[in-house]
């Protein structure tokens, strides 16, 4: 469905299809009642009009409302009104239904007819239920409060319903399943409790399981749910059910068990191989589990069932589902936090060069002076080895970009993708598909002048927090592009792949971050790299170590969050990372940092 075009309002809209009706425009006026439908679904003069041009056409009107593979919402509910006028009242709830498929929150179903008693009567129960089963498969289990009450003519027709057909099994069952999603935990009890007792069955004890689980009766769902698989042991979605139900309680060994048995059944089963990653990586913490997941999700495209564990179990945790935001005086001074602002920022140890850009472009004002003796160890301005393509230039106190800007198609481009989260590597590197046609100096103008942030939401909130957010973002996402760049040459020998090292290698500095980061998303992409971007970890890891010992190194926690999200690395290096991190191996780290948490709260606060 299309929702067309919104310029008139619903009153507009009736007042232009009466004059149609008065001329005689019939087709004309459909197109306007249906216009105020979709705007106002239950506005009664929205329903007279309708009636009006019904009785006008002479033949109900139904015809004036055909129904095309693209069909707009309000023709869809309009002609499913006159469906039921006609004495078609199960063809009008499908369409209905449909229509609420396609904006769960909308009040489509909010009309007398359907509602009344007498409705359920002409029904037969097992159209009522299956539309009622079509409801459910259109909104999340729980439904969101702000949209329950369009819910509620349908749970008034589950409840006509089962009056009517007490001891139907199936409406039974999808009545439960139904008020499961609008809250009603105890009436989904009951009605699926008789739905049991009618006629005992799997789907019965599923739907029953389900209700016991939304009420917080964890013992009681377990064991409906375990009369389900009595009743069909091969149906291994109640396993992953059982196993996630356990899970969620803390039970991770007993759910393991399910997800076990389910694969001992059928190793490629997804909801089984899912579920058991993704409660393999809460028990342990171990990033294999997930890259395992991503092996299983490339490997079998065509799978038919949603799954969002790889991105749950990624989400807010640092590189596997955001960046992470800089530290250092001067990070601080972009954020304000440093009290009082001071005039001039004076830097024992020199930070990294895109900290230093990022000063000089949001706080202008603020003097940078690094100082004059000689910092302990290895200098964080000269690249770690050899290298052939410089980024900075630095003389002194001060350092420069050693490259031109990028063009403007360049900065245009990367504001479309840049963002500081993704749902998992594999999706970010699909992301930044549309950075493959940049040319290499484009890219690589972009690591060291980064464009202002776009004039969108997610641009102003990030350019009011935190500046260096945007700068990061920019470096993440064009070395991202850096991996679409000529991808039909062989990865050993490619350019990008030599891009990346030299990035990697050069000063210490943010882009070292973003570069790791897309060397570890190549290898989540393709199992060939693997050992080598494992290699490359563990060495540039090893480095750091070597000059943490000697003085700070800011991006040495970074680091060692890239380290532990890098397929197949070896153990002597997780447990350096861990190290670094001053934490022990055993359950998933890094929860979202909490300034990346306050970010997403404004961006995602609902206006008042």
């Amino acid at each position: 469905m299309s929702e067309g075009d919104a310029a008139l309002t619903a009153a507009e809209e009736l007042a232009l299809a009466r004059l149609a009706i008065d001329s005689g425009d019939l087709p004309h006026a459909a197109g306007h009642v249906a216009g105020a439908l979709a705007q106002a679904p239950t506005l009664p003069e929205v329903h007279e009009t309708l009636a009006r041009l019904a009785a006008v056409d002479g033949s109900g009107g139904v015809d004036l409302f055909p129904l095309h593979h693209r069909a707009f919402v309000g023709t869809v509910v309009a002609r499913a009104h006159l469906l039921a006028a006609a004495g078609r009242p199960a063809e009008g709830l499908d369409l209905l239904a449909a229509a609420t498929g396609h904006s769960p929150g909308v009040d489509w179903a909010g009309v007398p007819w359907v509602t009344a008693p007498e409705l359920a009567e002409r029904l037969d129960p097992e159209r009522t239920a299956r539309i009622l089963m079509q409801i459910c498969a259109a909104v999340p289990d729980p439904a969101p409060r702000a949209g329950r009450a369009a819910l509620g003519p349908y749970l008034t027709l589950a409840r006509n319903a089962v009056t009517v057909h007490p001891d139907h099994a199936l409406l039974l069952g999808a009545a439960s399943a139904l008020a499961r999603r609008v809250g009603e935990a105890a009436l989904a009890i009951r009605w699926a409790s008789r739905g049991v007792r009618a006629q005992p069955s799997k789907l019965g004890e599923v739907w029953l399981g389900y209700a016991y689980r939304s009420a917080g009766r964890t013992r009681e769902a377990l064991a409906a749910l375990g009369r389900a698989v009595a009743h069909d042991p091969d149906d291994l979605a109640v396993y992953a059910d059982i196993a996630g139900t356990l899970a969620d309680h803390g039970r991770l060994d007993e759910a393991l068990t399910w997800t076990d048995r389910a694969l001992a059944r059928d190793p490629s089963f997804d909801c089984a191989v899912h579920t058991a990653h993704r409660l393999r990586y809460q028990r342990d913490g171990e990033v294999a589990h997930l890259v395992a997941l991503a092996d299983f999700v490339r490997d079998h495209p065509d799978d038919t069932h949603e799954h969002g564990d790889l991105a749950e179990c990624c989400r807010g945790r640092p590189w596997l589902g955001q960046l992470t935001p800089a530290g250092g005086q001067l990070v601080d001074a972009l954020r304000g936090t440093l009290h009082p602002t001071p005039a001039v920022l004076r830097l024992t140890v020199p930070e990294p060069p895109s900290a230093l850009r990022a000063v000089a472009a949001a706080r202008p004002e603020l003097a940078v002076e690094v100082a004059s003796a000689e910092p302990a160890g290895p200098d964080p301005w000269s690249p770690r080895r050899p290298v052939t393509r410089q980024l900075w230039q630095h003389d002194g106190g001060t350092v420069r970009p050693a490259l031109p800007p990028p063009s403007e198609e360049a900065a245009r481009r990367i504001r479309q993708v840049a963002q500081p989260a993704w749902p998992h590597p594999p999706a970010a590197y699909d992301a930044a598909v549309g950075l493959a046609t940049l040319d290499l100096p484009d890219l690589l103008g972009l690591l060291v002048h980064p464009p202002e942030a776009p004039a969108s939401a997610l641009g102003r909130v990030l350019a009011g927090q935190d500046p260096s957010l945007w700068v990061r973002c920019v470096q993440v996402w064009a070395c991202l592009g850096l991996l679409h760049h000529r991808t039909d040459e062989p990865w050993e020998s490619s350019v990008r792949r030599q891009v990346l090292l030299d990035l990697l290698w050069g000063v210490e500095d943010w882009v070292t971050e973003a570069a790791l980061f897309a060397l570890v998303t190549a290898a989540w992409v393709d199992p060939a790299v693997r050992p080598d971007v494992a290699r490359a970890t563990a060495e540039r890891l090893a480095d750091v170590a070597v000059v943490a010992r000697q003085r700070p190194v800011p991006i040495a926690v970074s680091l060692a969050h890239l380290a532990l999200a890098a397929p197949e690395l070896d153990p002597p290096t997780l447990g350096l990372a861990y190290r670094l991190l001053g934490t022990r191996p055993g359950r998933p780290g890094g929860r979202p940092v909490g300034l990346l948490r306050r970010i997403w709260r404004r961006l995602t606060r609902r206006p008042a």
